[in-house]
């Protein structure tokens, strides 16, 4: 399971293990991850872990988020990326990470106006292996329905994305992978990950204050993951796109 290893001036003063999808930190008491300075803002940084990958996100801090001594808004973390809060460190330790940042940035687009780029599937993981690597969280309120409605195990349906508006209104996109992120960075992106017990969509990042949350059926996901079932109408950076499932 991947961990943060927490120290400061090269002393280690805790690990805590990425045991669900959303982990906080900041100065404030009630963060997951607690850092007592004054060069922490209070709700600081936010971690999302998917499956066996995980993402940084700076949550508007006066003094920023720092990766391998570079400042980002938003990274997807590879093992042995150490985070620099204030004059604390958090390194991250996970062997079986698939994330790229290059990638991450460079190919989960969806961008209305070019055919050739306006469904893009990111960097995928690779195969998920026996099942999460964490137990999934249940689907948000709102479009919602009831978890595990979706088959399970390997006889679960193949899903995809169709497109339903833009210039290439039609085109589909079959999720056969583990993790594949949609969006456009800096503007809204999100990932569909493949679980045993079936899809979900989950909100990575948006512009303004980063709580733009991706639509289905009309209706905002909110922060945590939402089980997809077959129709729904997901509407992401611009593009409205359907949800539907192939038989076993």
């Amino acid at each position: 399971m991947a961990k943060l290893v927490l120290s400061l001036n090269g002393v280690v003063q805790g690990e805590y293990e990425l045991n669900k999808e959303r982990v906080t930190i900041g100065r404030k008491p009630d963060n997951d991850i607690p850092i007592d300075n004054l060069a922490v803002s209070g709700k600081h940084a936010l971690i999302i872990s998917i499956l066996d990958d995980s993402f940084l996100e700076d949550l508007g801090s006066t003094n920023g988020s720092y990766v391998n001594g570079k400042l980002v808004k938003k990274h997807a973390l590879k093992n042995g990326d150490v985070i620099s809060i204030g004059k604390h460190e958090l390194k991250y330790i996970n062997e079986h990470a698939t994330a790229d940042d290059d990638e991450f940035e460079k190919t989960m687009i969806i961008k209305p106006g070019s055919a050739s780029a306006a469904v893009a599937a990111a960097k995928a993981a690779e195969k998920a292996g026996a099942g999460p690597v964490t137990p999934p969280p249940k689907p948000a309120a709102g479009p919602g329905h009831p978890a595990g409605a979706m088959p399970h195990s390997a006889g679960m349906p193949l899903g995809r994305l169709t497109v339903l508006n833009g210039p290439i209104a039609g085109k589909e996109l079959e999720l056969t992978k583990a993790l594949i992120t949609l969006g456009k960075p800096g503007t809204q992106v999100a990932v569909i990950s493949r679980r045993p017990q079936g899809y979900f969509l989950t909100h990575i990042e948006s512009d303004g204050d980063g709580k733009r949350y991706p639509l289905v059926n009309g209706e905002a996901i909110g922060p945590r993951a939402y089980q997809l079932k077959n129709s729904d109408l997901i509407e992401l950076a611009g593009i409205k796109m359907e949800f539907s499932t192939t038989g076993n």
